[in-house]
């Protein structure tokens, strides 16, 4: 009898513990940063933003060590012709996903700094980093 109390004390225990492991909150997939054209001073980047919490997360800046700048950006088409606008801050609804892409949403990466084979992005909410990424140039 002993036995069984004791292993069910372990199942809830586990149980308890696997409850109170919180999930990630900002989940990035489909990544893809663009090895910048030789002579350009800029390159775009993709990727699928999940936001896992039962609240909004507002992404107010993104940084890169590689890139003395980094901004969101919307393509959008208008009179036939196509226009890019800077986002600013973007909001990803609770349980939602927004995707970056091309000729949509789209990461502008800015004047690179020295060489290097992979890139690192800090998504910041206010003065929180709630994400970082390091991802491989791809052609």
């Amino acid at each position: 009898m002993r036995l069984t109390r004791l292993t069910a004390v372990a199942i809830l225990a586990m149980f308890i513990f696997a409850c109170s492991i919180e999930r990630v909150p900002l989940v990035a997939t489909d990544v893809s940063i663009k090895q910048p054209m030789p002579g350009m001073q800029m390159t775009a980047g993709y990727l699928t933003l999940s936001n896992n919490t039962t609240q909004a997360i507002k992404i107010t800046q993104v940084s890169s060590p590689q890139f003395d700048s980094v901004e969101m950006h919307e393509s959008v088409v208008e009179d036939g012709m196509a226009r890019m606008y800077p986002l600013g801050d973007l909001t990803i609804l609770a349980g939602r996903t927004v995707q970056f892409e091309p000729g949509g949403k789209h990461l502008m990466l800015m004047r690179p700094v020295g060489e290097f084979e992979t890139v690192t992005l800090e998504f910041h909410a206010d003065k929180a980093i709630v994400l970082t990424l390091n991802v491989a140039l791809s052609d």
